[in-house]
Formats: structure tokens, C-alpha cells, sequence
């Protein structure tokens, strides 16, 4: 581990990926070059916005029913837990997902490439975990997607999560892989994550969890710190 001398901040290489890597592309112009600055939290970071369930829609865990039909592609669940390093369950923080759609493709102005656009699939879903730290998520597998980092570049399947504490200044980002995927080696971001820790980023398949000719489900608990924290793109 490594602090910065002006804010104390501590990141685990032993967990998470340098800000960094010569292999991910882009990582050399968003990485700081300097050093980081303190900015004390002013009472407006400290009491607000707060998070909770009302500020969440009815549909806004279930991705495959947010438009009038439905979506391309295999129905999955995604579900697990959120802890803390000493294994205890954290109840109430919001948990956002983002994804492409069954083809590989993103619903964004610049994800241009010919594959199809899902009109019954946004790709965006949210919930808070219960009390017992527990999340839910209903979508669709995502597809691979090609992207020029390097030549015949193609990305894993994968969906983006985003954990948010009590407040909007607290908040980390990392990503969740499927099994068996044969699209690992060759992609920077997963390469990028200490050998050791990149099997937290790995879903795992649920039988039980799996609802009979509804959806196939898997299960991935996330780690906020410690030893067996899960990999996170950024600490904030």
C-alpha cells in the first residue's frame, strides 16, 4: 500500500488496479499527475444528498421491464451481498448498475458501432440493500463489445457497478465478470487487477437462485476493504 503525504490516502495494490497501466490506454490521461489535494468535507457533504429507497423507482431494479416490451437476450439475476472487512453485512447503501445491451452495445451517443440497438433495453437499474446488505438485480447477459484499445480488441462481458455510502462524495466503482469467459486474457482492465484479486470480480452461477424457464442467476458479493476487498476503479 501507498499514501499520498498530503491527504494520508492509502490504495491497496494488493487489491485494486494502478490508476496507471500501460496496457489500458486511456488510463494515461485520466491517471493524476499530481499530487492529490485535500478538500475538507463541508456540512453540505456531510448531511446531503442523502440516499434511500424513495428516491427509487418500482421498476428501477428489474432492467427487463422498464419499456412497454421486452428485451433481447438471456434473462439473468444478478444478486449477493455487500460487506465490510470484518464480513458484516452493509444495509441501505445504493447500489447502481450499468450495461450493454444482449449485442454488446451501450444506449449511449457514442457507442457507434453495427450492432443493434435494444429499444425494451436502457441498460441502467438501481436499489438499496436491505438489512441484511443484500442486493437484487433482474437483466440481460451483456454482450462482448470490440473498442480500439488494441488490434482485434474486444471487451468480456461484463456489467458496472457503482456503490454510493450515505452520500454522493462516497462512492467506488468497479466491474463484475461472468465465468469460463474466453476474453480474459487479452483485456487490459481485468489484467490490470493483481493476479490474486481478480477472482472476486468473478460472478458465480446459482442454481438455486435460478427461477425454472425464467431466468438464469448468479451471485456476487461485494467487499468494501480489507484483505479481501473487492477490486475497485476508484476510492473516493
Amino acid at each position: 500500500m501507498s499514501s499520498s503525504p498530503t491527504t494520508g490516502y492509502v490504495r491497496d495494490h494488493a487489491s485494486h488496479p494502478p490508476l496507471d497501466y500501460p496496457g489500458y490506454r486511456s488510463t494515461t490521461l485520466r491517471h493524476p499527475t499530481r499530487p492529490l489535494v485535500h478538500l475538507p468535507h463541508t456540512f453540505t457533504e456531510l448531511t446531503g444528498p442523502l440516499l434511500g429507497d424513495r428516491r427509487l423507482g418500482e421498476r428501477d431494479h428489474d432492467l427487463t421491464c422498464q419499456h412497454e416490451g421486452e428485451p433481447q437476450g438471456q434473462r439473468i439475476i444478478v444478486h449477493g451481498q455487500v460487506r465490510d472487512s470484518g464480513g458484516a453485512p452493509v444495509p441501505h447503501t445504493l447500489v447502481e448498475i450499468w450495461q450493454a445491451n444482449a449485442g454488446g452495445r451501450y444506449r449511449h451517443a457514442n457507442d457507434n458501432w453495427p450492432s443493434p440497438l435494444d429499444p425494451n433495453f436502457t441498460g441502467v437499474g438501481r436499489t438499496v440493500t436491505d438489512a441484511a446488505g443484500r442486493y437484487r438485480f433482474v437483466t440481460i447477459r451483456p454482450g462482448a463489445y470490440p473498442w480500439r484499445n488494441h488490434h482485434n480488441a474486444w471487451r468480456p462481458a461484463h456489467i458496472h457497478f457503482s456503490l454510493f455510502g450515505r452520500a454522493f462524495t462516497q462512492r467506488l466503482v468497479t466491474q463484475m465478470y461472468f465465468p469460463a469467459d474466453p476474453l480474459f486474457d487479452q483485456d487490459p482492465m481485468w489484467n490490470s487487477v493483481p493476479v490474486d484479486a481478480r477472482e472476486r470480480m468473478l460472478a458465480r452461477f446459482d442454481a438455486q437462485a435460478t427461477e425454472p424457464e425464467w431466468a438464469l442467476a448468479y451471485e456476487w458479493d461485494i467487499v468494501l476493504r480489507g484483505r479481501e476487498a473487492t477490486p475497485f476503479e476508484s476510492d473516493t
